[in-house]
């Protein structure tokens, strides 16, 4: 087929004719097509060849070696040497040291099998699985949504041309994806640092590139750094590897988004079209900013805020507990740690420019907005009823603090105080209680 999707011959129907592509191809064609492309043939055709990868055929709702390529070339453009066995050595005997140290702080224990240094494209490798399983319920329901709401006379005009709507879709949102993994990939410190379990399950892995710049604008030592990232990584697999419903209740609130998802095709013609008359259609770069810039983002409906709210008070409640649980390992042990607290805690809720670009992608807000009142909670719940109890929390999804809790955080259970050597039997009928308590309180 030599026509291009924007341009088909007088003969063929048009897929695009009707939405929101027919506005992109046809500005696109404006300023490339004809005599001559500004800003020389070498430019456009690149920018061409680009958008032609992202249509090629693929299995699920995105394109993900175009997502890869995408990242990888976003994380070549600074650089990015692998790890030495020093820097393996390092990590396995820091996360070694933290995990001995975090055997005072909670009585879950280590859930670390194996350490790793990783590269930045290597945390691209790794974490791919993850975020497979987060982004695709998210792309399924946006590919089909704006698909299925096409006119159904332009669906018969098009015939079977109509899956290059399709392919369309998952070709922009794979390049949306691939910068934001890529902008990503050059920020994060550990294989949990935005609160997800994003790696494999028993692997603590430190990102040392990224360590390395992020210990150079801190007023400690990097083996400081590497240390006290190692305690918190350690603390997390704990967490996820002891607490078995975690990761699946994270997930399900990302898949609840995606079930809530409502795409409105005209609503995002019409945010196409707004889009277009701000931007000079002979400009390359403004050109490919628009198919990067999230303009398939549909608005949220109030399932996915719900789905949102609940993943955003989870991540606040998981990062909170890792923040409390190394702040009580280090307090006699590592006298930086406080000025290291204090700079985590700045870069969790300020967040990177990957985190926010990630968030305006598909809709995920990535960093706990509630890091300091979720400590507070965990905290002061442990003051009054010792680590057990808070520990205990996380025994079951329904006993967990609620965002009314953190508005107030030192009243959680303030009811609660060291408690009473109790028996099996006496156990499970106090938990018995909570959990009936909480799905009255629903």
């Amino acid at each position: 087929m030599t026509d291009s999707p924007g341009n088909p011959g007088d003969d063929q129907p048009n897929p695009f004719k009707g939405t929101p592509f027919e506005q992109i191809f046809g500005a696109l064609g404006g300023a490339l097509g004809g005599s001559g492309l500004p800003g020389g043939a070498g430019g456009g055709m690149e920018f061409f060849q680009q958008l032609q990868s992202l249509l090629q055929p693929h299995d699920g709702p995105l394109n993900w070696n175009a997502a890869n390529d995408i990242a990888r070339k976003a994380v070549a453009q600074e650089p990015d040497p692998s790890p030495t066995q020093r820097d393996q050595d390092r990590v396995a005997d820091a996360v070694g040291l933290a995990d001995h140290w975090l055997d005072t702080a909670t009585g879950f224990p280590s859930g670390v099998g194996t350490t790793a240094a990783w590269s930045r494209a290597q945390w691209l490798v790794e974490t791919q699985p993850v975020w497979q399983v987060l982004v695709e319920p998210v792309a399924a329901r946006s590919v089909t949504g704006l698909s299925s709401g096409l006119p159904e006379e332009m669906k018969a005009a098009a015939g079977p041309l109509v899956g290059i709507i399709g392919q369309a879709v998952g070709g922009m949102m794979a390049m949306q994806i691939g910068q934001g993994l890529g902008a990503m990939a050059g920020e994060v410190l550990t294989a949990s640092d935005i609160g997800l379990p994003l790696g494999a399950p028993g692997k603590a892995a430190l990102v040392m590139s990224n360590v390395r710049a992020f210990a150079e604008g801190l007023d400690v030592t990097e083996d400081d750094v590497v240390l006290y990232l190692a305690l918190r990584e350690a603390a997390h697999q704990r967490l996820f590897a002891h607490v078995p419903w975690l990761r699946e209740h994270l997930i399900g609130a990302v898949t609840d988004y995606a079930r809530g998802l409502e795409v409105n095709a005209q609503q995002i013609q019409d945010r196409v079209q707004e889009q277009l008359r701000s931007i000079d259609p002979s400009n390359l770069d403004a050109m490919q900013g628009l198919l990067e810039g999230g303009m398939f983002d549909p608005p949220q409906t109030p399932a996915q805020t719900a789905a949102l709210s609940r993943l955003e008070i989870a991540l606040a409640l998981v990062e909170g507990w890792v923040d409390e649980v190394v702040g009580q390992a280090t307090t006699e042990r590592m006298p930086a740690a406080a000025k290291l607290r204090e700079a985590v805690r700045r870069r969790r809720a300020a967040g990177g420019p990957a985190e926010q670009t990630f968030a305006a992608l598909v809709g995920l807000e990535l960093r706990p907005r509630r890091l300091r009142d979720a400590s507070t909670l965990w905290g002061g719940l442990r003051s009054r009823s010792g680590q057990e109890a808070r520990d205990g929390v996380w025994m079951h999804p329904d006993l967990l603090p609620t965002a009314e809790d953190l508005d107030d955080p030192l009243s959680f259970r303030a009811e609660a105080t060291a408690p009473e050597s109790l028996s099996e039997d006496e156990f499970d009928a106090e938990l018995r209680k909570l959990l009936e308590g909480g799905g009255e309180e629903e």
